[in-house]
């Protein structure tokens, strides 16, 4: 693939990315600052550069990049003896989101609880849909922490393959 094929399809990636945010119910160009993120290099863009290469208002900018602080897939950060901020993906942050959406599955389930003790017995329908959305919640709960301590564990012995097979002059 030469470079011209190759930019093309970095920038249709980056596209997908925002057109999949926007079907999540979140804004396309929060969506594409992600996807820029995640294939650009260096790693941590400015504003301004985030601006130009997305084509996308300094003020769109600042308000996507401050949702995706506030949702935790990315961080600012600076370098030394520079005055601007950047942006880039936040390490771990797949992991600490599925963290926190632990915390939901927990919350939903707890509110489902408390709808199946207010249901009548005799409405057995109403019970039923109850039953099976606190079936579910309670299944994912239980095994999405099971789940996760699999990733670590199969994370860290990835990262500890690759650093084997890193060749050290």
């Amino acid at each position: 693939m030469d470079e011209v094929e190759r930019r093309t399809r970095l920038r249709q990636l980056v596209e997908d990315v925002g057109i999949l945010f926007n079907e999540l119910g979140l804004p396309r160009m929060a969506g594409r600052i992600l996807g820029w993120l995640l294939v650009c290099s260096p790693p941590h863009q400015s504003a301004t550069e985030l601006s130009s290469a997305l084509g996308g208002s300094k003020g769109s900018i600042s308000s996507m990049t401050r949702l995706l602080i506030e949702v935790g897939l990315i961080e600012r950060m600076s370098l030394p003896q520079q005055r601007i901020t950047y942006y880039r993906i936040k390490p771990g942050a797949w992991h600490e989101i599925m963290r926190n959406r632990m915390a939901h599955l927990t919350s939903m389930r707890q509110l489902v609880q408390r709808g199946l003790e207010l249901v009548p017995r005799q409405d057995v329908q109403l019970e039923k849909r109850l039953r099976e959305i606190l079936d579910f919640y309670t299944f994912f709960e239980r095994e999405l922490p099971l789940l996760l301590d699999r990733w670590e564990k199969q994370r860290a012995k990835a990262e500890a393959s690759r650093n084997l097979t890193r060749v050290t002059p």
